[in-house]
This record gives C-alpha cells, structure tokens and sequence, in this order.
C-alpha cells in the first residue's frame, strides 16, 4: 500500500532557519536575498511559490515577531558575554566590560537584518505548521482576515 505522505527535505528548524515556507518547506519567503538595501529586508512573497500558502496570515500579524526578535537579541547577548568572559574576561579594574558593550552593540547592529528575517520565518512556523500532503491539500484561504492595503505596510 503506497503511503502519500513524503519525508520533508527540511527539518523544521533547517527550515525556519534556512527562512523557508513552514508549510512546504521548500519555497522561499523573501522575495529577495538578504542586502544591504533596507527597503528589501523584509520584503516577503504573498505566498509560497511551492504551496500557495499565504505568508500575510491577517493584518499586523508580524507584530509579534518583535518579542521573538527579543528573545534572539537576548540570547545573543548572552552567548557572546560568555564568550567575552571566557576569552577576555571581566574585571572591575579596566574597561573590559565597557569594551564588550560596545562590541555586543556593533555585533547586534550588523545583526539586525538577519534577526529581523529570522524573527519572521519562526513566528510563522509558529501558526503555520509543516504538512506532508501539501502537494494534494490547500492552504487555508485567509482572504476575510487579509487588507491588502495594510499589508506589508511597516
């Protein structure tokens, strides 16, 4: 007996990391690859190319990818304290401390267009979940719930 469900390429975290379609995890969710243009950061497709689901589920929905984009800056931090700590250390004698401020602030600046993505393609993953008949089924229509005008508008 044949089985219709297919083994994802993707993991989900290679998908939402690889800013993949949470629902396919094939097609792409940017329309354009990262750059330094800010206007395109956070540009998305209106649906996945492979599946048709639409990534502009209803009206400020991305709103809160800025908790998530939150707890990424967090744990950034985090990491490279102790990482600062463990290959400088701290001490309350110099400037060391004052030196990884400002290093976590230039690192998380040039992070900012990647965490910004990033925080996106997981809040997503969080409504959207994977389906391994996505060939044979259909999104969700979210029509009623969706302003065109509105979308995108940041």
């Amino acid at each position: 007996m044949e089985q219709n469900k297919q083994k994802a390429r993707r993991s989900y975290l290679g998908a939402a990391l690889g800013l993949y379609c949470p629902r396919c995890r094939e097609g792409k969710l940017f329309q354009k690859p990262l750059s330094l243009n800010l206007k395109e950061i956070t540009q998305m497709n209106k649906c996945c190319s492979e599946c048709g689901q639409p990534t502009e589920i209803e009206v400020g929905f991305y709103y809160g990818t800025s908790y998530v984009s939150y707890m990424l800056t967090v744990a950034i931090s985090v990491a490279s304290a102790i990482a600062w700590w463990v290959i400088v250390g701290f001490s309350i004698n110099d400037n060391r401390f004052v030196y990884w401020i400002v290093f976590n602030a230039f690192l998380l600046i040039l992070m900012q267009p990647w965490m910004m993505r990033l925080a996106r393609s997981f809040w997503l993953s969080w409504f959207v979940k994977y389906d391994p008949q996505w060939r044979e089924t259909k999104p969700v229509n979210v029509n009623e719930r969706v302003n065109n005008d509105q979308g995108n508008n940041w």
